[in-house]
């Protein structure tokens, strides 16, 4: 089994690849049984379309890759937490696990109670949070100068 910060790692490559993009850098990852099946980056921006967000492109690109909507038995991986309208995506497809890197305190899920998540989706925060946070942080600090 590999660890929670190897797949964080994949999502944060995601991620670096929206900044460079001029995105808001957030990646995703879906992973089932150990095996990669849905990524995805911010591209709200590039395709001008407000639910472009990581989670909601990985998530399709799970759901295609198993043929079902529902992804009970995976875990997704995102370098922030998701907004609420991730989070009832989410909860639809009513997801195993979430872990997540970065929390967000003004448009998180986690503001909303109660949770926006599906009753059974564990979730695992802090994971790479420091190199996310420190992604995040460059990104917004740069479109200020």
């Amino acid at each position: 089994m590999l660890p929670d910060e190897y797949f964080m790692d994949i999502a944060l490559s995601l991620a670096e690849e929206a900044a460079d993009d001029g995105e808001i850098p957030v990646g995703a990852v879906v992973v089932s049984r150990n095996r990669i099946i849905g990524k995805g980056r911010n591209q709200t921006e590039q395709l001008g379309d407000v639910t472009a967000h990581a989670e909601i492109l990985a998530l399709t690109a799970a759901a295609q890759y198993l043929g079902g909507k529902y992804l009970t038995d995976c875990t997704l991986y995102v370098t922030l937490e998701p907004c609420v309208m991730c989070a009832g995506a989410l909860y639809w497809a009513q997801l195993g696990r979430l872990v997540v890197g970065a929390p967000d305190p003004k448009r998180g899920h986690s503001r909303v109670s109660p949770s926006l998540l599906h009753p059974k989706t564990r979730i695992e925060t802090g994971i790479l949070a420091d190199e996310s946070q420190a992604l995040l942080t460059k990104f917004f600090r740069g479109l200020r100068t």
